[in-house]
């Protein structure tokens, strides 16, 4: 079995209704019945939301010494918003839980499978 990331992708500027305190409690009631239909159909493995991009900390290591800076690595409209990782049997299980996703957050969802180390442990 592989696994897959499903990333939730948010467009920085986009312009959408605010929603309703009723409204939230709706995408998260949905959002909560996909993570316990992932678990029970095993193949969750993780999920997170992620702070805005303006909490961003870039690290990088140049002659041996740490240097860090504010925002996120790349400039760029679109930004990784959260993520499931997904245990599939494969690329079609995947979209599917993908497809799920999507009409939950009202987000594109990108599948990407994890590369497999060969011998690894």
């Amino acid at each position: 079995m592989a696994q897959y990331l499903l990333s939730v992708h948010t467009t920085e500027g986009e312009t959408r209704e605010p929603m309703t305190d009723g409204q939230m409690q709706e995408v998260m009631r949905k959002v909560g019945e996909l993570e316990e239909e992932m678990k029970a159909a095993g193949a969750w493995v993780y999920g997170g939301r992620l702070h805005d991009t303006d909490t961003a900390t870039v690290v990088r290591v140049d002659g041996g010494e740490t240097l860090t800076t504010d925002g996120p690595f790349a400039e760029a409209k679109e930004h990784l918003g959260g993520f499931y990782i997904v245990n599939s049997e494969d690329i079609d299980e995947a979209i599917s839980w993908a497809s799920k996703t999507a009409a939950c957050v009202g987000q594109p969802i990108e599948v990407r499978p994890f590369f497999e180390m060969p011998d690894a442990a």
